[in-house]
């Protein structure tokens, strides 16, 4: 028998309105400071009747089988971060629905949920606590965590994060959340930011999370990183799902759409 999906979207769909705040769930407070998901900063960009309403995503159906790795793209304001964060559980849907089957670790806004005025010694117990890890696990990988994130937090571990310039931040940020033992990794163009020593350590990274069986959906406008990490994917057009297949198809539909 087929195991079960772990990611399921059926006639999914959700809406806002241009200059107001939607109801976010309390994660969105933790992963986009502030509040407002950049969700609504896609909606902003998408389509808008009338009323001022928009739907970056609507009607959209799709099923995730464990251990599948799926790539998400498209055009600039079609949904697709929208559709990370209703994956994470941060946005709630106005149709239809969303089923994921596991914790989610999510690799969006890596330097989201800091708090400029503690340290990154501070921060990484914050981060990795409000993500479910507990204060032994995080104390017995600190310094492999630490070492990860590289030479300069390591030696600003136990200074205020304001201090930290935003390449710092995004490192400790991953070599936290890539510590989670969550079966479902979500990237929103994680690996184009950083040097590129950072991102062959972010690449590595990802590579053994995979072969251990994770499932991963990546949001990028990368076409390496897409087919090095992904084997299907999904071609988001003003909202709706066009493209369900290989991610050579989803490229295809992509740039054909470019082109005209």
């Amino acid at each position: 028998m087929a195991a079960d999906p772990i990611i399921e979207a059926d006639g999914l769909g959700i809406r806002f309105v241009r200059n107001r705040r939607r109801q976010l769930r309390l994660r969105e407070f933790f992963i986009r400071p502030g509040g407002r998901g950049t969700a609504g900063l896609a909606a902003d960009k998408s389509r808008s009747g009338d009323d001022g309403r928009f739907w970056p995503l609507r009607d959209v159906s799709f099923r995730v089988a464990p251990g599948e790795t799926l790539g998400v793209v498209g055009r600039n304001g079609t949904g697709k971060s929208t559709l990370l964060r209703l994956i994470a559980g941060v946005l709630i849907p106005d149709e239809g629905s969303i089923r994921v089957r596991g914790d989610v670790a999510p690799l969006l806004e890596l330097s989201a949920g800091f708090s400029n005025d503690l340290t990154g010694r501070e921060n990484l117990y914050l981060v990795g606590g409000l993500h479910g890890l507990s204060s032994r696990y995080l104390r017995k990988h600190f310094h492999e965590i630490v070492s990860f994130a590289g030479e300069q937090v390591e030696r600003a571990i136990d200074t205020a994060v304001r201090h930290y310039s935003s390449g710092m931040k995004v490192r400790l940020g991953f070599a936290i959340i890539s510590h989670l033992p969550h079966p479902i990794l979500l990237m929103d163009e994680v690996t184009a930011v950083g040097d590129a020593e950072f991102r062959e350590k972010c690449y590595a990274t990802i590579e053994r999370l995979l072969r251990e069986g994770r499932t991963l959906v990546l949001v990028s406008h990368n076409e390496k990183d897409l087919t090095r990490f992904c084997r299907r994917g999904l071609y988001l057009d003003a909202g709706r799902l066009t493209v369900d297949g290989t991610i050579a198809e989803a490229l295809d539909a992509y740039h054909a759409a470019v082109a005209r």
